[in-house]
């Protein structure tokens, strides 16, 4: 073999070896810069998607039914139920409001409380509602506020916030409130206004 063809097979083997290094390099490089944007893809997903922080379960145009030794008791409705569980605490949410209503042995409707937003806490079995906050008991005197507690261990409701009552004849209104969880017994921590009223039509 002649020198120019040793020299040229020599040459020709070398850029050959280095174009194998190159594309070999290339997909080394291709592929961190891939394994590298999936672990910043993941990395994201789990930024927007942190399991404690999503609802385990979600309903829409929901209604339940609370009995007690087969007498119904309780009748909830909403538009919407959202239930949060994590390890901090457990709560259901009414984002769009909740209708509730509390019965006798006789399915007459003893007490009931409407509002816009709610939230039930498990652990303590308390009720937190708030936003045009409607209560109604038996003798259909109706508290209106804008905040209330009812708490269903300890069978009481109240609130620190203002306060409307009326009854049949009479307007009161003040700061704080408590009653039993029936809201037939009551009374305003803070009196602050009191008036008759004719209701008769």
């Amino acid at each position: 073999m002649s020198l120019k063809a040793t020299i040229y097979l020599f040459f020709r083997n070398v850029r050959f070896y280095l174009v194998r290094k190159n594309i070999f390099s290339l997909l080394i490089i291709l592929l961190f810069l891939l394994f590298v944007s999936c672990e910043n893809e993941i990395a994201k997903i789990k930024t927007y998607t942190n399991t404690e922080e999503l609802p385990a379960i979600t309903a829409e145009g929901f209604e339940m039914l609370y009995s007690d030794s087969n007498i119904v008791r309780l009748k909830l409705q909403t538009p919407e139920l959202i239930r949060h569980e994590n390890e901090k605490v457990l709560y259901t949410e009414f984002p769009k409001g909740v209708k509730i209503q509390k019965y006798d042995a006789a399915m007459n409707i003893v007490s009931s409380i409407t509002c816009l937003y709610a939230k039930h806490f498990d652990l303590d079995d308390r009720w937190e509602v708030k936003n045009n906050v409607i209560a109604v008991n038996f003798r259909g005197d109706t508290l209106k506020t804008e905040y209330l507690v009812w708490d269903s261990r300890k069978e009481k409701i109240y609130s620190d916030q203002f306060v409307q009552i009326i009854q049949k004849d009479q307007i009161y209104t003040g700061i704080g409130f408590e009653s039993n969880q029936d809201f037939s017994t009551y009374h305003i921590t803070n009196l602050k206004g009191h008036m008759y009223v004719n209701m008769a039509k």
